[in-house]
């Protein structure tokens, strides 16, 4: 007889693996040694029907077992009454788990034992390899199985077999919504009381330069699942190395994971005859104090972490620098002459700024040579001091692609890291050698990944998943890596919803988009000039569809020129980090996030950030985006980044910028549903007068801007059909302090129509005289008639009318404006022209005054019905005949 077991206190990995197990070996009973973690009870509890026939242990016939498999699990102390039968002549034990081989370890007669992220992974590398399928109730317990033991495939120890078996795994259906819930269970009464303990005694401290945290608690009764804990507040406090211990009944339990190579978890937890792996382990200590278990880990930790070095064990010193009023043609000598690819900038003793190599080509390649350097320094860089950790160096400078870290002692400048610094530290090699002799490309920003697909999940409608995994799958058939881009991936990370999908193809995006329009019956529409198209499906949906690609700029504010590029290339072409990142669609890796720049970092600071420091410089109209993101996102724009905004406004850059992409811009924040702090945004940084020289934000046009906001506010209060376009309304609003010829002329620089242009103009002028005459009536009565009403506001448009309300700041003119738009504009008499022709009358001036004081009548209650239209209409008629004879 075959038996299928694990660990006793079982958790998803456990369960995972035994389902697995059970494919290889079938016929063979699966059955728990003991316990199972909460977690997998109330999962069991919840989905029954997803489980394996499970044969509890005490009912099996130990003597009748001929070979025992077990999974997740090496030490003959933890399966339970199955340890027992060890040794036994004829057994045959076979094991399949993923931790190291200790000296206690079970020796196996088959199996595998391999170093991955876990258990269920190694069974499901096998099941691939003999083609055995799953139905899709298996692979959802083993996907559970990878998913808790790899962190969702976010931890260190996470491999490639991990992201193959999961994939392999999707493929047979496996549930990812089941997961998601599975894995993020729900705390119940006793749990939240821990987790508020472990949170009041969470302490951090630095062990040898490398961050690490104890938090400890103690409870009467046993508590359940603390793993769930750890893991919550590992990812509450973003933490590093986490240890958690907490006293319960007799035991002192601990529960370690790690994100750092530094910290091995699963050598320290063997000290408390415990186990696991480098990032995640366990251990139970019977019959000793927590706080005696606590000093114990302490001293362990000062022995077990390792000790990192030093800022100042490979800093170079003294250290070149430049005066902040060299200019860049001066800078470029300066790094020529000392063969520097960085300097610092000074203001007398004190640095104010790092100029790269780069920056000064690409501004001199723009003309820019008599520019001073500290338009286009760098303002934001890490000011390490001579004991920061080299790891916290390293990650600065790989994580941003920074080639130079300056060294203070206190406020002095005493020395600097270079890129060639720490190229020569992990590679080796003599001071002096340059940076060419090095692997350089390795050094490359490293791509931070991740999965997303429970997001995809729970954020985006089944149809749109739909689709996504259409065109993964052409991407597949093609051969070519394909990625959700930009906004789209932006908002998910921040829940924000956004129907509009952008698609890079890492190949022939035109050519993918026929593909796929030929294959789902959807219309093309290609640029073939850029490389991009867009897909038009049946619905009327559309998703755009662009080939990587890199874009250069001939001078300032022109249209870029575009060239064929590597993914990475085409990210950093984009506005901002926050829009650099790439969610991959191709099947195999559905739903992985790719992050070259530290999007996903500034997403969670709330940061617009620029790629580079002549972002403005090639592109001016990212000034107006960054506004726009800042304001609709609730982010701010980073320090630096404002910097450069002011150095290009102080350089006028925004003149060299067309009126329609100027128009364009400015339109797209006032379609913002609260545009008005963006304007104040734009006042502040001094964008106004590209506009016009006359454009201020003074206190009476801030007032007429709020007012805007209260109108537009209460209008979709209304729920009316009609479309408005709120642009029209906030830009006469912010335009209200311009005299009518800077009105045109303002019109005029945004490339606006000459024709709408005096439009707008000529119905300005007539809001202005018809809140006067409301004003002139309004003095002598309140009683005003809804037929003057009509007459007043009949002639604007929706958005000219909005506005009027706006400049009026008056209640009374808003309840005239909201009974116009809800009553009286709708209002006509029963009666027609026809009906008028049928009474004799004939066109011509008597025609056109009888129908307007029929609608008078029937907007002041004159009239109610068609016989009362009758009855006026011909005695309007015969008075006119009368008027006419005499």
């Amino acid at each position: 007889m075959d038996v299928i077991t694990t660990h006793i206190n079982a958790d998803f990995d456990c369960l995972g693996a035994m389902t697995a197990a059970a494919r290889l070996y079938p016929g063979a009973l699966i059955s728990f040694p003991g316990s199972q973690e909460k977690g997998v009870r109330d999962f069991i509890g919840r989905h029954p029907d997803f489980l394996p026939p499970i044969t509890r242990a005490k009912d099996i016939n130990l003597d009748a077992i001929s070979r025992l498999i077990i999974v997740d699990c090496q030490h003959a102390a933890r399966i339970g009454r199955f340890a027992g039968i060890l040794g036994r002549s004829g057994l045959e034990v076979h094991i399949y788990d993923h931790h190291p081989v200790t000296s206690e370890s079970i020796r196996p007669s088959g199996g595998t034992l391999s170093s991955c992220g876990s258990a269920s992974t190694l069974l499901s590398v096998l099941l691939m390899e003999r083609a055995i399928l799953l139905t899709p109730q298996e692979a959802t317990l083993v996907m559970l199985g990878i998913h808790e033991d790899t962190g969702r495939l976010l931890f260190a120890s996470t491999t490639p077999e991990d992201y193959r078996a999961a994939a392999w795994l999707l493929g047979q259906g496996a549930l990812l919504g089941i997961v998601g819930e599975a894995l993020t269970p729900e705390l119940n009464k006793a749990q939240m009381g821990l987790l508020r303990q472990l949170l009041s005694t969470l302490r951090t401290t630095s062990i040898n330069g490398i961050v690490v945290s104890i938090a400890h608690a103690s409870c009467d009764h046993y508590i359940g699942d603390i793993a769930s804990l750890v893991h919550l507040i590992r990812d509450m406090e973003n933490l590093d190395a986490l240890f958690v211990v907490v006293a319960m009944e007799e035991h002192v339990y601990l529960v370690a994971r790690s994100h750092v190579p530094e910290v091995n978890v699963g050598e320290i937890m063997k000290r408390f005859h415990g186990g696991g792996h480098a990032t995640a382990a366990s251990a139970a200590v019977h019959n000793q104090p927590l706080q005696q278990v606590l000093e114990q880990l302490e001293e362990l930790l000062l022995f077990s972490v390792s000790s990192q070095v030093l800022a100042s064990d490979l800093m170079s010193a003294p250290v070149k620098t430049m005066s902040d009023s060299v200019d860049i043609t001066e800078a470029r000598d300066l790094l020529t002459r000392y063969n520097c690819n960085a300097m610092p900038v000074m203001a007398g003793e004190r640095m104010v700024g790092i100029i790269s190599r780069k920056i000064v080509e690409k501004a001199l390649y723009h003309g820019l040579g008599e520019s001073p350097v500290t338009d286009f320094m760098h303002t934001e860089y890490l000011q390490a001091a001579p004991d920061t950790p080299l790891s916290d160096i390293q990650e600065y400078m790989v994580g941003g692609n920074r080639r130079f870290v300056p060294i203070f002692d206190g406020q002095r400048l005493a020395g600097a890291v270079t890129r060639t610094d720490l190229l020569r530290h992990i590679y080796g090699g003599r001071p002096g050698q340059s940076e060419s002799l090095y692997d350089v490309e390795s050094l490359q920003v490293p791509t931070r990944s991740r999965s997303v697909l429970g997001l995809l999940g729970k954020r985006l409608a089944e149809d749109r998943r739909l689709s996504l995994r259409k065109l993964g799958e052409i991407g597949d058939e093609l051969g070519l890596p394909v990625y959700a881009v930009g906004g789209f991936v932006r908002d998910l990370l921040l829940g924000i919803d956004n129907l509009d999908i952008d698609v890079t193809v890492d190949g022939d995006g035109i050519f993918f988009a026929e593909r796929f329009a030929e294959r789902y019956g959807c219309r093309v529409r290609s640029h073939r000039k850029f490389g991009t198209a867009v897909l038009v499906f049946p619905d009327g949906r559309k998703i755009d569809v662009a080939s990587t690609r890199l874009e250069y700029y001939e001078s300032p504010g022109a249209l870029p020129t575009v060239e064929r590029a590597s993914l990475r290339q085409d990210l950093y072409r984009r506005d901002f980090t926050i829009n650099t990142l790439a969610l991959c669609i191709n099947s195999g890796k559905f739903g992985r996030l790719t992050d070259h720049f530290a999007g996903q970092q500034d997403i969670q600071e709330r940061v617009v950030r620029v790629l580079h420091n002549l972002s403005f410089v090639e592109d001016p109209t990212r000034v107006f985006r960054a506004i726009r993101f800042e304001q609709r996102l609730g982010f701010h724009i980073a320090l630096h980044t404002e910097k450069l905004i002011r150095s290009a406004v102080r350089m006028h850059l925004l003149d060299k910028l067309g009126g329609e992409r100027l128009f364009s811009e400015l339109v797209q924040i006032l379609r913002e549903k609260e545009p008005t702090a963006a304007i104040g945004r734009m006042s502040s940084l001094g964008l106004l007068p590209f506009i016009h020289p006359a454009l201020k934000l003074v206190p009476a046009t801030e007032r007429v801007l709020r007012e805007a906001g209260q109108v537009m506010a209460w209008f979709r209060l209304l729920y009316l059909d009609d479309p408005c376009e709120q642009w029209q309304v906030y830009l006469l609003a912010m335009f209200d302090g311009l005299k009518p010829d800077e009105f045109i002329d303002a019109c005029r620089r945004l490339a606006v129509p000459g024709r709408f242009a005096t439009q707008l103009q000529d119905q300005r002028c007539l809001v202005r005289k018809t809140l006067d005459a409301v004003k002139r009536r309004l003095k002598h009565t309140s009683d005003v008639r809804n037929s003057e009403l009509f007459a007043w506001f009949s002639v604007f448009s929706l958005e000219m009318l909005l506005y009027l309300a706006s400049r009026a700041s008056s209640e009374q003119v808003r309840r005239f404006v909201s009974l116009y738009l809800t009553r009286l504009r709708g209002i006509a008499p029963l009666l027609d022209g026809d009906d008028l022709r049928d009474l004799g009358l004939q066109p011509g001036p008597q025609f056109g005054r009888i129908k307007e004081r029929l609608l008078q009548a029937k907007l002041d209650g004159e009239v109610e019905n068609r016989e009362d239209e009758l009855a006026l209409v011909r005695s309007l008629i015969t008075r006119f005949n009368r008027a006419t004879v005499s």
